[in-house]
């Protein structure tokens, strides 16, 4: 396990966060009950704190209905007896089936309470717009975020999957009538899916002061190295990820990754965090199965890539294509 990570600012929110972000999507999922609580427990023993999940996980797999990830951290919560060292970050506006979706006030009301209650605590550290909702006027959604906010249940709040102009625009209306704003912005962005964060969406949490959480940091696994072949996805359940990065870009990035790995004597896994931290991301999001999984990811925080290694790992990444949209 890594000594204790130096922590930072996450945006203008109140936090103060260790480099690696817990993604909460598989727990519930592929990490059941017990598998999760052991890895919830060994991140926080680590010295870090920042847990990521959304009402919506995972509401893809037949049978569940979302809010499976919020319920087994809520357990957790309660288990351990301990709130105020952990910093939960969950999301609301993905379709939700019949529960509704979208950020219009009342939906955003209805949906705060359900995943205080399957958090089983009383506040959110940071509440998300998951996607954007053109339908709703921004006003309204900021406006109820504010007084969420005025009720204690929310401390800050932060965007996901937003476009730059409409991010923006957000923040205008912010502005304009002294509303709370979007202090953190979480990204689909890593190694493999580069072009629709960098550039002006980048550009415009860098002149913020956005913290940038981004998501898909390890590519769905791909950027770990485990998958090489078709044969290597054979009975993953992130196969249909990444079929489609088995490709000669997404080859040349892996064979990158191994030179750099040998380099600083790590992981690949590792290498892929510590670029998206050279890019400027305040803490990347990563999910662990187990907790050996996990220590491998947070040993990452050690690891600082100097200049020309960067410049090698842009190189091999130059190119790509939008991720497929929401």
């Amino acid at each position: 396990m890594t000594d204790t990570p130096e922590r930072r600012p996450l945006g203008g929110t109140p936090f103060a966060i260790a480099p690696l972000m817990l993604g909460g999507n598989v727990f519930g999922w592929t990490a059941d009950e017990q598998r999760s609580f052991d890895v919830l427990d060994a991140f926080a023993a680590a010295g870090f704190n920042l847990i990521d999940t959304a009402d919506v996980y995972s509401i893809w797999i037949k049978g569940h209905t979302g809010g499976e990830s919020e319920t087994v951290i809520g357990k957790w919560l309660a288990r351990r007896g301990r709130r105020d060292d952990v910093v939960i970050a969950t999301k609301v506006g993905m379709d939700m089936g019949a529960a509704g979706k979208g950020l219009s006030r009342d939906y955003i009301f209805t949906a705060v309470d359900r995943s205080l209650q399957r958090l089983q605590t009383d506040y959110i550290d940071l509440y998300q717009a998951h996607i954007d909702d053109p339908s709703t006027p921004l006003e309204e959604t900021l406006g109820a975020f504010a007084d969420l906010i005025a009720a204690g249940k929310v401390r800050a709040i932060g965007a996901s999957n937003y476009e730059a102009d409409r991010l923006a625009a957000a923040l205008e209306v912010s502005k304009k009538h002294h509303l709370p704003r979007f202090e953190a912005m979480q990204p689909w962005y890593n190694l493999y899916d580069r072009v629709s964060f960098e550039g002006p969406l980048a550009d415009l949490c860098r002149r913020e002061g956005l913290g940038v959480i981004p998501y898909f940091g390890l590519a769905s696994g791909f950027l770990t190295g485990k998958y090489r072949s078709e044969k290597d996805l054979e009975g993953s359940s992130r196969a249909y990820r990444v079929k489609d990065m088995l490709n000669e870009r997404g080859l040349r990035i892996l064979a990158a990754l191994d030179a750099a790995a040998a380099d600083y004597r790590a992981t690949p896994a590792q290498i892929a965090l510590a670029w998206l931290r050279a890019r400027g991301a305040t803490a990347p999001i990563a999910s662990a199965t187990s907790v050996r999984q996990l220590e491998e990811l947070l040993a990452f925080a050690s690891i600082e890539l100097d200049g020309a290694a960067a410049a090698k790992l842009d190189a091999a990444s130059e190119g790509g294509s939008p991720p497929p949209a929401w």
